[in-house]
């Protein structure tokens, strides 16, 4: 089935994954993110997307933004042991989906395939234009694009897309593997990280029935409006927006900076306009999924 004939109106998904990471303790601050504690602390991401789920969230993203076979292989892990940790990240978003199903709701694993930036891990997702070609990304990406398609996840999250040609590669992966996934850009001033046009950026998932919901995620939440409408007119899919606190991010620091702007009332108005997916992202944990889904529960 489908996760957007679910039967519920507007689904939220969880919030940022890595901060309710940190928020139990964990430095996160090297290249591999989150993704690190598939092999040290497996547990730990159980319980975050534990979190999430108990605080309302019915979708679950994995810690497998971050991970590729590159990034595992400088830490001198084989193929064999990166598509584990792979594998990995779906099973530890699919036990904690286990251990609240008591209460009958469907819930659902999307598994993170983030962009090519988060493997340099050097502030690149947040400008795209990379100097690679589509194919050349589309190369890339395709192994662990793959190995995620075949990991048992509900559908793939292609997220964080700075990039309007990082956007049609992975478009015409999804649809060369014929899985499910949804496409969300992080977009600036009403166009992608790269300086592109939102409605041209949506229409590569035009017409692409693999693409089930297309949006935006890690911007700021003032830019959720725009993009919705955007995305609508582009492609006339299902909306998916999932913005970070509208802090700002410092590559050089690495660290967040700036104040905060997401509330629970600023996703009211996007279901509003549309949207049928909402949640959060970076800075975004329990707390504010938990506004969020009694809000869309008003809302219903």
């Amino acid at each position: 089935m489908d996760f957007l004939d679910s039967g519920e109106q507007v689904l939220v998904t969880d919030g940022g994954l890595a901060t309710e990471l940190e928020a139990r303790g964990h430095d996160l601050s090297d290249a591999l993110w989150s993704a690190r504690l598939l092999a040290d602390a497996p547990e730990e991401i159980v319980a975050a997307h534990r979190a999430f789920f108990r605080a309302g969230a019915v979708v679950a993203t994995t810690a497998t933004y971050q991970a590729s076979f590159e990034g595992f292989a400088a830490r001198g892990l084989d193929r064999k042991r990166t598509l584990r940790l792979l594998r990995r990240g779906v099973e530890a978003a699919e036990t904690a989906r286990a251990e609240v199903s008591g209460d009958g709701r469907r819930r659902w694993v999307a598994a993170s395939v983030g962009p090519y930036g988060a493997f340099l891990a050097d502030g690149s997702e947040y400008r795209g234009r990379y100097g690679l070609s589509v194919r050349e990304l589309r190369d890339w990406h395709r192994p662990r694009l793959e190995a995620l398609a075949e990991s048992g996840a509900d559908l793939l999250a292609l997220e964080t897309v700075p990039d309007l040609d990082e956007g049609r590669a992975l478009v015409e992966l999804a649809a060369a593997t014929g899985f499910p996934a949804w496409l969300s850009y992080t977009v600036e001033h009403g166009r992608t990280r790269a300086g592109q046009p939102m409605s041209e950026a949506f229409a590569v998932a035009a017409g692409v029935p693999e693409i089930l919901a297309v949006g935006v995620n890690c911007c700021a939440p003032e830019e959720v409006p725009a993009a919705v409408e955007a995305a609508r007119a582009a492609t006339g899919k299902p909306v998916i927006a999932y913005p970070n606190s509208g802090e700002g991010w410092d590559p050089t620091r690495r660290d967040w900076i700036g104040p905060g702007s997401y509330t629970a009332e600023r996703a009211r108005g996007w279901v509003a306009e549309g949207a049928r997916v909402v949640g959060g992202c970076c800075r975004v944990g329990p707390a504010e999924i938990a506004e969020l889904a009694g809000v869309v529960r008003e809302a219903e």
